[in-house]
């Protein structure tokens, strides 16, 4: 695990506090009710972005994904209604919320990626195999503070660079979502695969 910089988490806390996507979900944590939880991947690294390039705080945001992990629940039911009562509870919030319990991705994983991976111990063991580098990050409320899980760090985040994770994702998944974010965010630096 990589240390992370407290001047590198402060900035981090003013961009996503400062978000109209994640401020009001980190307002309303206790909404959310859910074990080892954190805001995660493509909604943080997007609003990074956007906030350094100047783009419209909504742009290129598909979803807001939530990850929690419960392993004395593995059920898809109990899965779905956690997602829709957050979608619920951040009706007024300007983003689709995925909500995944990361104790039972290994479940699903292989038939939809072609790969069997072993369970999860955790939510920060599920994010430290996020495709990149700059997505495999997790922030939630700590207090009047921001708590940050980010297996690589956050200069890469910060630094505006998409590097491969190669924990998991395949080489066509990142060269997928690279394109996509070449397209949307043209100023950053992603690095081949």
């Amino acid at each position: 695990m990589t240390s992370i910089d407290a001047g590198d988490v402060a900035k981090l806390r003013r961009i996503v506090m400062s978000s109209p996507i994640i401020g009001p979900i980190m307002r309303r944590w206790s909404s959310v009710a859910l074990p080892d939880c954190w805001l995660v991947a493509g909604v943080i690294a997007q609003t990074v972005w956007n906030d350094a390039f100047g783009f419209a705080p909504q742009h290129g945001i598909a979803d807001a994904d939530l990850v929690y992990f419960d392993a004395g629940d593995l059920s898809e039911a109990t899965e779905h209604a956690h997602e829709t009562r957050v979608r619920r509870a951040f009706s007024d919030v300007p983003a689709k919320f995925d909500v995944k319990n990361e104790a039972r991705v290994h479940l699903w994983y292989e038939t939809n990626f072609g790969v069997a991976i072993a369970p999860y111990t955790s939510t920060a063991n599920a994010i430290g195999t996020f495709p990149t580098t700059a997505t495999s990050v997790g922030v939630r409320p700590d207090g009047a503070g921001v708590a940050v899980v980010a297996p690589f760090g956050l200069a890469d985040l910060l630094g505006l660079t998409v590097r491969p994770n190669k924990t998991l994702v395949t080489r066509e998944v990142y060269e997928a979502k690279t394109r996509r974010w070449r397209a949307a965010w043209p100023g950053l630096t992603i690095i081949d695969w």
